[in-house]
């Protein structure tokens, strides 16, 4: 009973706040999540194309399918646990949507929430793998003319 009630009070929600839908190419979420993996393949750039059409691999089969697991375990509105992976190079599919993905950068696990505008892009696009640099004030001999600062 009160998962029907908690079920209702979040279609009610979801209907309050509206959301900017998402397309990509042309076609909302919804019927995204519909679309065979041969009409998937044919709206995506060349190299995901080609990356398809040779076929997914073990590894990211095995992650779509714990992802699968985690969002079926989680109660409606939640968000699933995040799953961990090495696979940087996963190109991120439509039945990814609302999962949440542990990339690896080399050194920790950036947690990362995939969204709609992700379609077709990679994981390792989301986790940054350098520290970018942050300029400070330049330091003595750095220029020329800090070699004529006295030192005291």
């Amino acid at each position: 009973m009160s998962g029907q009630i908690d079920k209702e009070r979040y279609e009610e929600l979801k209907k309050k706040r509206q959301f900017k839908k998402f397309t990509y190419r042309g076609i909302e979420t919804d019927d995204l999540l519909k679309l065979t993996n041969e009409e998937l393949t044919d709206m995506v750039c060349a190299r995901a194309r080609r990356r398809f059409q040779r076929g997914l691999k073990r590894k990211p089969m095995a992650l779509i399918k714990k992802l699968r697991k985690a969002k079926k375990d989680v109660p409606m509105g939640e968000k699933p646990p995040a799953v961990k992976t090495h696979l940087r190079n996963m190109i991120i599919v439509p039945e990814m949507i609302g999962s949440l993905v542990a990339v690896y950068n080399g050194k920790v696990f950036n947690s990362v929430e995939v969204k709609g505008d992700m379609v077709g892009h990679y994981l390792g696009e989301f986790s940054i793998t350098y520290k970018p640099v942050t300029h400070g004030r330049p330091g003595i001999g750095a220029t020329h003319s800090s070699r004529f600062i006295p030192l005291k």
